[in-house]
């Protein structure tokens, strides 16, 4: 569920404040609209996210953590941690 490239992005992104598409792609530099799109419905699917739209023109769609997304961040912070401590780049390769 979280192996792919950028969903632990998104969820980090998420865990801050929920928010729109384009606030997520320009977070998020480098990622292409179709890559961002395939994330956001994987996770929707998996009850990681959800999806709020607004009937309004034009259509404004909120994207947020739920539960079991909100669930997910001390894992992510272990993971960062993890890494912060354990896999630094050694002086020759900086």
């Amino acid at each position: 569920m979280i192996a792919g490239k950028w969903t632990l992005l998104v969820i980090r992104d998420l865990a801050v404040e929920e928010r729109r598409f384009c606030e997520l792609e320009r977070s998020l530099e480098g990622i292409s609209p179709r890559t961002l799109s395939l994330r956001l419905r994987t996770l929707e699917e998996e009850g990681v996210i959800e999806r709020q739209t607004y009937p309004e023109v034009p259509p404004r769609v909120i994207y947020s953590l739920t539960d079991k997304g909100r669930d997910l961040v001390p894992l992510i912070e272990a993971m960062r941690a993890y890494g912060d401590r354990w896999l630094e780049v050694e002086p020759a390769l900086a």
